[in-house]
């Protein structure tokens, strides 16, 4: 896909800085982007991001406030100031999927405490990106919830448009309709899957990349055999854990903090990675 070769929404604010802020949870934390070597073993679609304004305009710095398993609330409440006080010029959003999947969730209720965290985001004058949630084919016990999903997706749709920001309308990517744009537990995004959202958002905002879409076989058919075996093992390694995790009320993200908390200066070669080794060799 040809892109604007300059970076037509990101622009550097006022007194000229750069600085990339992302919000939410295990989405855009990078969950299933796995990498030993970066702060909570994760990569992902907003590193990528960073990285490559980095390349496209050098002095561009990054802060990743997102955990996994928080909820909209845990996300106004422990990364909204925090983020207001980095002043952004660039926001990414996508908070809300984990309380689509919480039984009890009052939609409208929610999508209103959206609407003020998307209000206070927009109130900084940054470019700000919203994502609609995609419809994950996990099991046939979740699909009560496609009707909370849609009317999640058309208010961010309608935000988007109220409050000038740009929309990335992950709902409609038909390449995640592929398996293996999806990790083992099927619902986080596998490092191909994080890869093509981070060129797509790349596009959204003009900046200039040569990530590509995975040129796959089509995928193989599986036997009923190989169907339930699969179906067994996402049962015991997935679907057990986390309903035992609910009936202890904790989470992934409970002993975790941000990857990035404060901004850091993305190096136009060496990206992250590069970042992450100059700590680890301090730290020794």
């Amino acid at each position: 896909m040809a892109v604007d070769p300059s970076p037509e929404h990101a622009l550097p604010g006022k007194d000229g800085r750069r600085r990339f802020v992302a919000l939410g949870d295990s989405f855009t934390e990078g969950v299933g982007d796995w990498n030993r070597n970066l702060p909570n073993g994760v990569r992902g679609w907003a590193d990528r991001v960073a990285e490559k304004l980095a390349k496209a305009e050098p002095g561009w710095e990054y802060a990743n406030l997102a955990v996994r398993s928080k909820r909209l609330r845990h996300v106004i409440d422990e990364q909204l100031e925090p983020a207001l006080t980095l002043r952004p010029t660039l926001v990414t959003l996508y908070a809300g999927g984990n309380d689509i999947l919480d039984f009890g969730t009052d939609i409208d209720a929610l999508m209103e405490d959206y609407e003020f965290l998307v209000a206070r985001l927009a109130g900084t004058g940054a470019t700000l990106l919203l994502f609609t949630g995609f419809d994950v084919k996990v099991s046939a016990v979740l699909e009560p919830l496609k009707k909370r999903n849609r009317v999640y997706n058309q208010r961010v749709r309608e935000l988007a448009d109220k409050y000038g920001a740009i929309l990335v309308d992950y709902w409609c990517f038909d390449a995640f309709h592929d398996r293996r744009m999806w990790s083992s537990d099927r619902l986080h995004m596998s490092k191909a899957g994080h890869k093509y959202l981070a060129a797509r958002v790349l596009d959204h905002l003009g900046v200039p990349h040569k990530i590509s879409p995975k040129d796959w076989d089509p995928p193989v058919k599986l036997t009923l055999k190989e169907w339930e075996r699969l179906q067994r093992r996402w049962v015991h390694d997935w679907v057990i854990p986390l309903l035992g995790r609910k009936l202890r009320g904790v989470t992934l993200g409970d002993q975790l903090g941000p990857r990035w908390p404060v901004p850091v200066k993305v190096p136009a070669k060496g990206g992250l990675k590069r970042l992450a080794e100059q700590a680890d060799e301090t730290a020794q």
